[in-house]
């Protein structure tokens, strides 16, 4: 890895129908104070003006490739991964937006500690009001990983000198949680108990998915993703559904009750 890449951080950012959003997240990119990264974000066929308002941003750091039609955001990620030219590996989700001292605080951390894989801990908002905060184990082994995705996506950064450009498999949902789940194959994840990302919650997110719906897409994760057999995969299903429980008594604070 040359020395002009050494301290650069590349950012992987899918991009569809975002235009509520992508601009904020663009600007907390913008304006961190750690200033050596790339922002690498794939437009995946976005059918709305996110593609347009990514155009208007002019900062050379930011790399734009786009997808003539929708593949998901597995593919979309795994693109960027493959373009990233940095050392260092970060997620942001087009909906999410950081901190202005993310990157140098985190960066900071892994240097100090020489820790390859970190997190960090997040709040999450509804109509720009905070309504909880999420963490989660101070270290995560690979064992812990099965038991749940802790890390929030926008939060991570690996060594990829340690841990490689990774390449998910082509999942609709549950993608991100694959991409840790090769990670921790390499290196324990730890946490920075600082918050550091703001996540949205909306009508497209993630959460807002039927139980079980998103149990069966934890399903497919470990039977397609993961290759393992249906009963391993049931059984591994069920382990996230505790894990899930776990989280929302020992690792979630609620800020808000009335949204």
């Amino acid at each position: 890895m040359s020395d002009d890449t050494i301290n650069l951080v590349s950012i992987i950012t899918p991009a569809y129908n975002g235009e509520k959003y992508v601009a904020e997240m663009m600007e907390s990119v913008l304006s961190q104070t750690y200033v050596n990264w790339e922002l690498l974000i794939v437009d995946d066929g976005s059918t709305d003006n996110t593609l347009n308002i990514i155009q208007s941003f002019t900062d050379k750091r930011i790399r734009l490739f786009t997808n003539s039609i929708n593949r998901g955001a597995a593919f979309s990620r795994n693109y960027a991964l493959r373009e990233a030219k940095g050392r260092w590996i970060a997620f942001l989700d087009c909906d999410d937006f950081w901190h202005h001292d993310k990157l140098e605080k985190q960066l900071k951390y892994m240097r100090e500690t020489g820790y390859s894989f970190t997190y960090t801990k997040w709040n999450v908002i509804k109509n720009y009001k905070k309504i909880y905060q999420v963490t989660g184990p101070e270290r995560i082994t690979k064992s812990k990983m099965y038991d749940f995705g802790w890390p929030g996506t926008s939060t991570v950064i690996y060594d990829a000198a340690v841990i490689g450009r990774l390449q998910g498999p082509d999942l609709k949902v549950r993608n991100d949680y694959a991409i840790l789940l090769l990670a921790i194959k390499y290196a324990d994840c730890y946490l920075l108990p600082e918050v550091l990302a703001t996540y949205r919650k909306h009508e497209g997110s993630l959460s807002n998915i039927p139980m079980q719906q998103l149990i069966f897409h934890h399903f497919l994760l470990f039977y397609q993703g993961e290759n393992r057999g249906i009963i391993t995969s049931i059984g591994l299903t069920f382990r996230n559904i505790f894990g899930v429980l776990w989280k929302k008594v020992f690792y979630m604070k609620v800020l808000r009750k009335d949204l």
